[in-house]
Formats: C-alpha cells, sequence, structure tokens
C-alpha cells in the first residue's frame, strides 16, 4: 500500500502531461491558438491536480501538516497512526498461539472445585492444546458438562472464566424453550418486528467479548430451533445477527454446556469407565442420544466430562465451603479452626441419608436450617468473627476472641 502511494503522484503527472500534449497537439494553430482557446476551468482543474498531487506526495512521506488531515475524509488509524504498521501487527497477533500453563490451571480449577479433581485435569489439559492453535475456524471447545445436579457444573465454568480472565456469558436455556422468540432472544430479532434495533443477548455479548466464556445451563431444555442456530457458531465460526445479518465471530470463544440429563446412567459410566476418556465419551453419547439429544448436537461437542457424585471426605469440604460462604454473606468472618467438626460430621450424615439424589443446593438447605438463625443473632450483637459450636444439640456462633484477656499478676 505504501508503494501505491509513493507511486501515484508520478502516475498522475504522466497522464497529465499525456493529456497535455495530446490536447496541444490537436489545436489547429499550436500553442497560440491553444493559450487564446484555453478556458478558466481548465485552469482551474488543472491548478487543483496538481495540489491534490502535492497533498499526496506529502501524505505518503508523512511530511503532510494536521491541518490537510482534518479536511481530507480517511480512516482514523491513517490519519493519527501509520495504518500499514497496525495493520501488520494485528494480522500478527491474531495468527500468535495461546500458551497456557496446565498444570497451574488446574490447580486453581481443583482448588475452588470440590469432587471433580479428573474433570479440571482433562479441562485444563484440552484449553492448552485448543488454545495452542493458530489457524481456528471454530471456536476453542464445545465441552459438555454431563452429571447430577448440584456437582459443581456451573461453577466449574464460572471459575474457568475468573482463571483464564475471561467474560462469562451466562444463558439459563430453560428460558429459552418455547422457540421462535426464544430464539431472537439470543440471536435478535429479524428486521422489520419491534425489537430489531437491538442485538440479541448472545450475539452482543459475543461482538463485545470475543473471547467470552459462554455458558449454556441445561442446554437439554433448550428448543430445538434454538440449538439449530448454535450448530453454525459450533461449526463454521460465527453466529449471524438476525438484526443487520452481521456475522458475529465465535472462533475464539470457549463454550460450555451443561446437562443433568441421564444422571444415574452418566454416574455409573463414570464409575466403571472413568479410567479410559474414549470408551466413557462413547458409552455418554449413545446415553445421551437415547434422552433426546439430538445427533447432530452431540456430533459437535468436542469433549463430555461427567461429573461424580460427591463422596467422602468431598462432602465435608462442600460443607465448609457452603458453610464459609453463608458466614460471609451475613458479613461475618470464621475464625481458623472456628468450625466445630461434629457440625460438619451432622452434614454429612444427613447428605448421605439422602441418597444418590442429593446434591451441594441440599447441603446448603440443610445448612440455612442448621446455622442461619445463629449467625443473624450473631450479627445482631455487632460480632465480627466468630466461631460455631455445637452445644445442646444445636448450632451456636460464638464471638472469636483473638487475643483473651492476660490473667492478673500477683501482687505478691
Amino acid at each position: 500500500m505504501n508503494a501505491i502511494y509513493r507511486l501515484l503522484p508520478l502516475m498522475m503527472f504522466i497522464c497529465l502531461c499525456l493529456m497535455l500534449w495530446q490536447y496541444v497537439s490537436g489545436a489547429k494553430d499550436g500553442i497560440l491558438d491553444f493559450l487564446a482557446a484555453i478556458r478558466w476551468y481548465l485552469l482551474a482543474a488543472f491548478l487543483l491536480m496538481l495540489v491534490l498531487l502535492r497533498a499526496v506526495w506529502l501524505h505518503a512521506h508523512d511530511r503532510a501538516p494536521d491541518w490537510i488531515y482534518r479536511i481530507i475524509p480517511m480512516d482514523i488509524l491513517a490519519r493519527l497512526s501509520n495504518r500499514a504498521d497496525i495493520e501488520q501487527a494485528a494480522d500478527k497477533l491474531d495468527k500468535e498461539a495461546i500458551l497456557i500453563d496446565a498444570e497451574a490451571v488446574k490447580a486453581r480449577l481443583q482448588s475452588q472445585v470440590v469432587g471433580q479433581d479428573q474433570v479440571c485435569h482433562d479441562l485444563a489439559w484440552q484449553l492448552r492444546r485448543r488454545l495452542a492453535l493458530t489457524q481456528r475456524n471454530k471456536p476453542v471447545g464445545v465441552f459438555l458438562f454431563a452429571g447430577p445436579p448440584g456437582t459443581g457444573k456451573t461453577w466449574l465454568a464460572k471459575v474457568l472464566a475468573q482463571v483464564l480472565g475471561r467474560k462469562l456469558l451466562h444463558f439459563d436455556m430453560t428460558q429459552h424453550a418455547s422457540g421462535a422468540y426464544s430464539a431472537s432472544q439470543l440471536f435478535g430479532m429479524a428486521r422489520g418486528y419491534v425489537g430489531s434495533t437491538s442485538y440479541g443477548a448472545l450475539t452482543a455479548g459475543l461482538r463485545d467479548y470475543p473471547e467470552a466464556v459462554v455458558l449454556l445451563d441445561e442446554i437439554e431444555k433448550a428448543h430445538p430451533d434454538v440449538l439449530k442456530k448454535f450448530l453454525t457458531a459450533w461449526n463454521d465460526g460465527f453466529i449471524t445477527e438476525a438484526s443487520d445479518g452481521k456475522q458475529i465471530d465465535s472462533s475464539h470463544a470457549i463454550f460450555i454446556l451443561t446437562s443433568n440429563a441421564a444422571t444415574d446412567q452418566l454416574a455409573d459410566l463414570q464409575q466403571s469407565l472413568g479410567h479410559d476418556p474414549d470408551a466413557l465419551r462413547s458409552a455418554s453419547v449413545a446415553t445421551l442420544r437415547e434422552q433426546g439429544f439430538a445427533p447432530e448436537v452431540l456430533n459437535r461437542i468436542d469433549r463430555i466430562f461427567v461429573f461424580a457424585p460427591f463422596s467422602g471426605l468431598d462432602i465435608a469440604r462442600v460443607c465448609a465451603l457452603e458453610m464459609e460462604r453463608m458466614i460471609n454473606g451475613y458479613g461475618l468472618k470464621v475464625a481458623g479452626k472456628g468450625i466445630d467438626p461434629q457440625i460438619i460430621i451432622d452434614l454429612m450424615e444427613r447428605y448421605k441419608r439422602m441418597g444418590r439424589a442429593a446434591s451441594s443446593r441440599d447441603l446448603v438447605r440443610a445448612l440455612e436450617e442448621s446455622i442461619a438463625d445463629s449467625l443473624i443473632q450473631a450479627k445482631e450483637r455487632g460480632y465480627d468473627t466468630i466461631e460455631l459450636k455445637r452445644e445442646d444439640g444445636k448450632v451456636k456462633a460464638k464471638m472469636h476472641r483473638s487475643n483473651p484477656p492476660a490473667a492478673p499478676r500477683s501482687t505478691t
């Protein structure tokens, strides 16, 4: 492009000389007749041409004064900077691989997601391989998180977005089960209809945050027409906005689908085939197809992660984490070693009695029944940091004294 700018003045000057020579050679009596017959507008056009040639030459050599850029309409990058250099840098950035430390990502995921260490490990390494690709016309990944409710599927997606430093676009697909209207909420309304002046929630999100983590919660609840719209995004790397027909790039996004379908079957598969990812995927696909998942949707899913039900100390860890969140939610802090182990043991026993259908949400409800009243009382009394003790079959919040008063000294 810079070479064209440099040659343009010379080319225009040569053309102007040829035109002038042809005009003069065609005059009846030569130069004198030409000068006598010349019109003022020809002279003005000639002078304007010289001015434009000079302006182009100045721009090509970066010598043009600022007032020329204010008069001549041009791209803001060319006006304020060097567009060619920026274009080269942008092209390099688009093709640059993103290398992540899979072990570090795994460790951060496992520190915040309880009971799914294998899922966190596999997910971290999948992302490392996929983000390293420089040429990609599909999303970074389309992953299905399947398994019992309340085992951390949605929470893992949220933590992943935080760890990667990406925007989270969260959509509850139970709200998009009614067909055409649901599709318009996500992908925009066609021209001529009410609401066509604004983008859909998904297309607007990917337009503003092309590297987002797109979380589609309970994907099995979505209307088939909505799912069909996603196939283009997963297969071709773009989504079409209905209001103006623009193609929104989805090749830099990470799509995470969650599903509670076939909970018992997938739990059994996880226990029997958890050591063989390929066999687990094949069996999971067959199971989900029996549950009504469209084959074209399953074919576009890059990896299925089966979440295991909580067991053993994982239940205790979930209890402790949820308890800490609840205490913080009341504006309080829990002291180190400040939770009576018997409180957690009681919750574990209650969780076990609920059976296979139990989830972390059941633990939250049990926690609310056990400790909410004592936390409210602690807040009313002005406590800041508390300890939770089990006394007379009830949980009570005690004020934590980090520096207990010293014993009085003897005067003897």
